[in-house]
């Protein structure tokens, strides 16, 4: 059975390019062996996450990134049983939000600066789906 998880998280500390590297490279080198594709947002210190795969595969992961001392306040946005992937060309995916055209984050957002804090699960993916349409996702690894 697939299913797809959204969440989002504070960075505990200031990002840095590294720190972000670092994530998506373990994110990458461990999705491909367990299934899970996805995408991850990032900037000012929020992280949008979306997995997909396998229920027991996501449900382990998400309690290991609970646990993930990089980052705070994980709050689950969505999660639902899925019949195909929407992220299946990603092991991980990845987005800068701080570099995004604020007109995109308005059509889903009250202020430029996306808070999937404030908004529910559906407008949050629909602003992942608007962001695959647009090619903004890069890191096809």
């Amino acid at each position: 059975m697939l299913v797809r998880l959204l969440y989002v998280s504070r960075s505990v500390k200031p990002e840095t390019p590294e720190e972000t590297e670092s994530i998506l490279n373990s994110s990458r080198e461990h999705n491909i062996s367990n299934g899970i594709t996805g995408v991850l947002c990032f900037g000012g210190g929020i992280y949008l996450q979306a997995i997909e795969g396998g229920r027991n595969q996501v449900n382990a992961l998400y309690t290991h990134i609970v646990k993930d001392p990089r980052h705070k306040d994980v709050v689950i946005l969505d999660y639902q049983e899925i019949t195909e992937r929407r992220f299946g060309g990603w092991t991980m995916g990845h987005v800068r939000l701080d570099k995004l055209n604020p007109s995109i984050v308005l059509k889903y957002s009250e202020t430029p600066e996306l808070d999937p804090y404030g908004v529910s699960g559906h407008v949050s993916f629909a602003l992942l789906e608007e962001l695959m349409a647009t090619a903004s996702i890069v890191g096809r690894a």
